[in-house]
């Protein structure tokens, strides 16, 4: 199994190592884009040097998008590119797992309506005014999407969707 995790500029650390950790502890492969393909800082300074840029990104060589939060969520909900992945994901019944404020780039690629989520308590109307159900909970799946409400809550994540992925 080959995961894509999307990063830019202001990304929250936690969430894309302990993710990117995780994942590589299980035998998935995991690979970071970055929108240019350059190395991305993240909020509390951590430096990532992503192995695509946005363009790159063939969906089909993937079986899993994480869209981590942190500032870098409203940078890439500003990318055409960004956003059509996450709907290809979603359409093609992948899985997508959003965490924090990664469900901004789910709200601007108008893929939650009528959908179960949590995110982060800051981005909770925005959730609500895309037609999403909230869902005051740690970790809410629905179907092949999986939203995570804040990086505390990966413990969690992790022990719901975990079992829910096979190395291919």
């Amino acid at each position: 199994m080959k995961a894509l995790i999307l990063a830019a500029e202001g990304f929250e650390d936690l969430e894309v190592h302990m993710m990117w950790y995780r994942l590589l502890e299980d035998g998935i492969q995991v690979y970071i884009a970055s929108p240019s393909g350059m190395v991305v800082t993240g909020l509390h300074g951590y430096r990532i040097d992503p192995d695509l840029a946005l363009r790159e990104i063939n969906p089909n060589e993937f079986e899993m998008l994480v869209l981590p939060g942190g500032a870098a969520s409203e940078r890439l909900r500003q990318r055409e590119e960004a956003l059509d992945l996450a709907r290809t994901f979603l359409e093609e019944g992948k899985r997508v797992v959003a965490i924090g404020r990664g469900a901004q780039i789910l709200i601007s690629a108008g893929a939650i309506n009528n959908r179960r989520v949590t995110c982060a308590e800051a981005i909770r109307d925005d959730v609500k005014a895309a037609g999403a159900s909230y869902c005051d909970e740690p970790v809410v799946v629905d179907n092949n999407l999986v939203t995570c409400a804040h990086a505390e809550d990966m413990p969690c994540l992790f022990r719901t969707i975990m079992p829910l992925l096979t190395v291919a």
